[in-house]
């Protein structure tokens, strides 16, 4: 147990288990959610179907008031149009039937629509005495055109022989009158138990479905709060065995100290692999000494520190950088050696400037510079090259006395490059086309795929 604490927990491992254990809760979690959803329409449903329902039961009641009102002002006034109207919706619009034909498609209405069924019922009934009115007025107005179904409706003698004036007294009578209403109220009667029927069934519904919609509120709460839970012990468990880790190595890099060998076994792991080549690293570079590995005029590294210092070279994380005087042979024949050892004395303080202290700056020629940016595989190019344009912008500034000169550049991200010598040859090769352009130029290396 002591060994395996040592050791380290495995961090994919602990990770594998956490990211199961989740799926299996999210998918309880989307499994519940979707059982709560079909809950809620069932809800929604049900009192949908009520006001349907409702507005069903109360169609045939807004249909019947319209015929009445239609035969009613037809006995007061004769006007042809109402009677129009009056047939149409019965046999054209079908306000009634389409109300039955609602409250039927719902087995369980059953009891409503029997209710609606017998206010139905003295509807029709209602319309027999209405027929006998219309056809009084038909005959008072000597209408000719009018529905057959009025044919039909035979005037007892009494009537047929009445005057013109008598019968519309007697069809007003009849569709205002005491028995008329008595009907109407049967047939009121018969929609209010109708949608009392409707509303006892749709709340006995709705509070069903109401209680088991609470219950699956009640498990997906509890779904989500573990998921919650494992989410956040994933992320803390993640923080203390990796992001720390990391964001502390990433200190001890800048600070050029070893890492410590902290959190899951795995960047233990790394961690005792850097600190080997870290240790290594460290002892080469101290053998070395400074007259040994850096140019003696401008105190860059020299040839040799070069060398060593592409040995060790990480191609993920570095750019390397070809620097080269333009028209650095006409400022030594114009002003003399010494001038042009100033030069490169100010090159190499401008290069210190633009760059950081990780960065390494090596003279592996007469006015040839290389420049390795360390731990930059990650760098925008961009930011590259604006560091050229502020270096040959310093180089421009004659307040020192010294010339104004440029530089041509290359610049490979190492990436691209299979070793290091493809790396030189790519950087050289971008130089290369830099001093084809003009002076004070530079080039990216873009390989060829």
């Amino acid at each position: 147990m002591g060994h395996s604490l040592k050791k380290g927990i495995s961090h994919r491992l602990v990770h594998l288990w956490l990211v199961i254990i989740i799926v299996v809760f999210s998918g309880t979690v989307v499994y519940a959610t979707m059982w709560l959803t079909d809950t809620f329409l069932d809800v929604t449903s049900a009192s949908r179907q009520n006001t349907q329902l409702q507005h069903a039961a109360h169609e045939l009641m807004n249909a019947s008031d319209y015929l009445t009102e239609q035969v009613q002002r037809f006995t007061v006034d004769g006007d042809p149009g109402f009677m129009d109207r009056y047939f149409k919706e019965a046999f054209e619009s079908k306000r009634r039937e389409e109300a039955i034909e609602t409250m039927a498609s719902d087995a369980r209405m059953e009891a409503a629509r029997k209710r609606l069924q017998e206010a139905m019922d003295h509807s029709i009934e209602l319309m027999d005495l209405e027929y006998y009115a219309m056809r009084l007025v038909v005959e008072a107005k000597g209408y000719t055109e009018y529905p057959q179904i009025l044919d039909e409706i035979t005037l007892t003698n009494e009537d047929a022989a009445a005057s013109a004036a008598q019968k519309m007294s007697l069809a007003t009578e009849l569709v205002h009158g005491d028995a008329y209403y008595e009907k109407k109220d049967a047939i009121r009667e018969g929609m209010q138990a109708s949608i009392d029927e409707v509303e006892k069934l749709t709340a006995s519904i709705e509070q069903t479905e109401m209680n088991t919609l609470k219950k699956q509120i009640g498990v997906v709460r509890v779904a989500i709060v573990i998921q919650a839970m494992l989410i956040f012990f994933l992320i803390w468990l993640s923080t203390r065995l990796a992001i720390n880790p990391i964001m502390g190595a990433v200190d001890e890099i800048k600070a050029d100290h070893p890492i410590a060998e902290v959190g899951s076994n795995e960047f233990r792991y790394l961690a005792r692999a850097y600190n080997k080549m870290y240790e290594k690293n460290k002892s080469s570079i101290e053998s070395l000494s400074f007259k040994a590995s850096h140019d003696e005029l401008t105190g860059a590294y020299n040839r040799v520190g070069y060398d060593f210092l592409l040995s060790a070279l990480s191609l993920e994380t570095t750019y390397m950088m070809l620097f080269d005087l333009d028209d650095f042979k006409i400022i030594n024949d114009t002003y003399g050696h010494e001038m042009g050892d100033r030069v490169l004395v100010k090159l190499v303080t401008v290069l210190k400037s633009v760059f950081r202290d990780d960065d390494s700056i090596c003279r592996i020629g007469g006015d040839e510079f290389i420049v390795f940016l360390s731990h930059s595989g990650g760098l925008q190019p961009e930011l590259i090259e604006k560091k050229v344009e502020l270096i040959n912008r310093a180089l421009r500034d004659t307040k020192d006395g010294v010339p104004a000169v440029s530089v041509s550049v290359g610049i490979v991200n190492g990436r691209t490059a299979s070793d290091t010598k493809e790396l030189f040859e790519m950087t050289d090769e971008a130089m290369y086309q830099s001093k084809k352009k003009g002076k004070g130029v530079h080039t990216v290396y873009l390989k060829d795929v």
